[in-house]
């Protein structure tokens, strides 16, 4: 975590405090995680296919339609009918797992493929939260 220095005046007098070098500047989470409001939405993790980039079962990924998918991004893709999220490899035409327990998906001419966006950010909940619960 990187700290923002500022100048806070906190009204004792006596030792100067710790926190009178820092500013406390306003951290909005939509502007830092959300570049491209309309194209973006979220979407639940299942499963443990992603674990190695950091991506559980349960977590809330953020995903940007507006950002081009590059080779080795984590993207979600309808891939014949289902929605996965997997790392693309646009080389070889491939869905990778992130997890060696999971064969690779290869992208056949014959396969229903379209990429909905790229994962740009993802959320882990340490806690239950009553708005997740009730969506999922």
């Amino acid at each position: 975590m990187k700290v923002i220095p500022n100048t806070a005046s906190v009204g004792i007098t006596g030792f100067e405090s710790p926190a009178a070098e820092y500013i406390q500047r306003p951290l909005s989470l939509d502007e830092l995680l959300i570049a491209h409001p309309s194209s973006t939405f979220f979407g639940h993790a299942s499963g443990e296919s992603m674990r190695n980039v950091g991506i559980f079962d349960g977590d809330i990924l953020i995903i940007d339609r507006h950002v081009t998918a590059q080779n080795g991004d984590v993207v979600v893709a309808n891939y014949n009918g289902e929605f996965v999220c997997k790392l693309i490899d646009t080389v070889r035409k491939r869905l990778l797992s992130a997890n060696d327990e999971h064969q690779p998906l290869v992208i056949h001419e014959h396969d229903q493929f379209c990429i909905e966006g790229v994962v740009v950010s993802s959320i882990r909940c340490h806690r239950p939260s009553p708005l997740l619960t009730a969506s999922i």
